[in-house]
């Protein structure tokens, strides 16, 4: 099943659904024949669309909007923030190819800091799949949900094989002691393999998947914090205001420590190429992460012989 036909057959059980788009269709093509009025393409207009959705939401409906990550979430950000967040309105927001997703195009269509404003807006849950399956499994729950939510719209396919989702709860995908790696979104099926290759090499790593920035799985990542010797954040965003600061902040506020080794972009945009470059550029495919995590472990462990 596909995003489109989960998403049209969610709206034929729940008449309060309405989708909308600032001129964004590659993935719902099919859905205005299916919805009639309910579907709604205002052009290239986010700022338009956010607020209609709140008028919408404040007559009962439930609006799915669809746009590129980085302008829904910084061209209509004062719209979000105050038509939606403020009022704690069910608009449902969904970004098309945010972070590394935003292939062959520059910084100005790059969403690398879209969590980090989002994570800014009280009361606005954020939601990033590993790939299609995580993305279908937890959009019931997401439209469900009364609160608004951010996705980081991810329908790449992946060998994984995830447990029930449940929007605050993550999963971990691998056990050990010796580092854990805690991750979410795109980045999730690159990390699962270099954590297979550690392990053949005798190195367990923990992988926890996060799925849900806000609400977060707080429990998981402590438990990972206190298992393991060192902690490795991957992610295909900017280290501020991302997971790197979102685990950071955990630990502090519980006053756990551990080494956390940040893997992710830290304070500069990634240079314009197909994906398969950026990756192998950027250090994200799963040789190299696994090469990451190596060094990570060595630091730590060349630290403690040097105590």
């Amino acid at each position: 099943m596909s995003y489109e036909s989960a998403l049209r057959e969610l709206c034929a059980r729940d008449e309060r659904l309405v989708v909308m788009t600032a001129e964004n269709r590659a993935a719902i093509r099919n859905l205005p024949q299916a919805l009639g009025a309910r579907f709604v393409d205002v052009g290239i207009c986010e700022q338009t669309m956010v607020g209609m959705a709140a008028g919408l939401a404040l007559r009962g409906r439930v609006p799915v909007l669809h746009a590129l990550a980085t302008f829904l979430t910084l061209r209509a950000f004062e719209f979000i923030r105050t038509d939606v967040g403020i009022a704690g309105l069910p608009v449902k927001l969904v970004g098309a190819v945010p972070g590394f997703l935003s292939e062959a195009n520059g910084p100005t269509h790059q969403a690398i800091d879209d969590v980090a404003v989002m994570r800014t807006i009280p009361g606005m849950q954020i939601f990033c799949p590993a790939d299609e399956s995580e993305l279908l499994a937890g959009l019931p729950a997401v439209l469900a949900s009364p609160a608004p939510c951010y996705v980081r719209y991810n329908a790449r396919p992946s060998p994984l094989w995830h447990t029930p989702f449940a929007l605050g709860r993550a999963e971990v995908l691998s056990e050990g002691e010796d580092l854990a790696v805690v991750t979410a979104g795109f980045p999730v099926p690159a990390a699962a393999e270099a954590c297979a290759m550690l392990r053949e090499e005798g190195v367990a790593a923990r992988l926890v998947n996060l799925r849900t920035l806000v609400p977060v799985d707080e429990a998981a990542v402590l438990a990972a914090a206190r298992s393991c010797r060192v902690l490795v954040t991957v992610e295909d965003h900017l280290l501020v205001g991302g997971i790197y600061q979102l685990v950071t902040e955990i630990l502090a506020r519980h006053g756990v420590s551990v080494p956390v080794v940040p893997v992710g972009l830290d304070a500069r945009f990634f240079r314009p190429g197909r994906l398969a470059d950026v990756l192998e550029r950027e250090g994200f495919t799963p040789r190299k992460l696994a090469a990451r995590l190596r060094e990570a472990r060595g630091t730590i462990a060349r630290g403690r012989s040097h105590a």
